[in-house]
């Protein structure tokens, strides 16, 4: 079978200089591999998300000369695979509800110096770990809450030692998903989160190569914990450098000047852009 890619932006903002490295890397290696690419929408962010930012993606990424399977696949269209994933990890011990507002979060972890931290900072302090069964219940069918990972109770249904995936640069990795603490899976405002969404995505659509940029290297602990309690298959990992500005900082939505679009305006042609990039290996 041949090897199966993706790229999967979320339609927030114009595609900018580090999203073309990142296209163009996935549709590079899968050339290298005599692979398949697919492309999906990951439009999860209802607040932010808008319907001109997807077509700008498609806009942009044919004009850098690619071409991607149809249909596409938008996150959005797909609440119910996210949902099974909910009741199995549910039947299975490892969710709780979560009543806190971000600014609770903050008050408990600025009260306490010594909290842990992780790869994206402080870490949740598991205020609601405890709750009892009679108070989850009854705050569960009057507030409005997220589901959280129980990650010391994921750890007690899968064998530690299984949870190796590989970086084509990093080589073999033995996943610490424990250093993220208990993660949302679902939010408040919406029935799935970035880490659930893309571990079931990837493994209903046959990924095999996951390739995305270093800022994400961490997140692959988070989510090689969920292909174990899902029993989804774990696919090979690729993740890039960043494509940065001359402060050294990774470029975002609001670096209008690095857009596409406004490349495009001011003249540039695809080739350019591939110039500016620089080699993709």
């Amino acid at each position: 079978m041949s090897a199966v890619l993706r790229f999967a932006p979320s339609p927030t903002g114009r595609l900018h200089l580090g999203h073309a490295y990142s296209a163009l890397f996935t549709w590079h290696q899968a050339e290298a591999v005599g692979g398949r690419v697919l492309l999906r929408i990951e439009d999860i962010d209802r607040g932010r998300c808008r319907p001109e930012f997807e077509a700008a993606i498609f806009e942009d990424l044919a004009w850098l000369g690619l071409e991607w399977e149809t249909p596409v696949r938008r996150q959005s269209e797909h609440m119910d695979d996210y949902a099974r994933a909910l009741r199995r990890l549910e039947e299975r011990g490892v969710l709780y509800p979560c009543f806190c507002t971000r600014a609770e979060i903050r008050r408990e972890i600025a009260a306490s110096p010594s909290a842990p931290h992780g790869p994206d900072g402080p870490i949740y302090p598991g205020t609601c770990r405890n709750i009892s069964a009679r108070e989850r219940a009854a705050r569960q069918a009057a507030e409005p809450h997220a589901l959280r990972l129980d990650v010391a109770a994921a750890l007690q249904e899968v064998d530690a030692g299984d949870l190796v995936w590989r970086d084509a640069k990093a080589g073999r990795q033995v996943a610490d998903p424990a250093s993220h603490g208990d993660v949302v899976l679902a939010r408040k405002d919406t029935p799935t989160s970035y880490h659930l969404a893309v571990t079931v995505d990837d493994a209903l659509q046959g990924v095999t190569l996951v390739t995305r940029g270093l800022d994400l290297f961490a997140a692959t602990q988070v989510h090689r914990l969920l292909q174990a309690l899902l029993e989804l298959a774990t696919p090979a990992y690729h993740h890039h450098r960043l494509i940065t500005d001359d402060d050294g900082q990774r470029l975002a939505s609001r670096d209008r000047a690095t857009e596409l679009a406004e490349l495009r305006r001011q003249g540039w042609t695809a080739g350019d852009v591939r110039r500016e990039l620089g080699p993709i290996p």
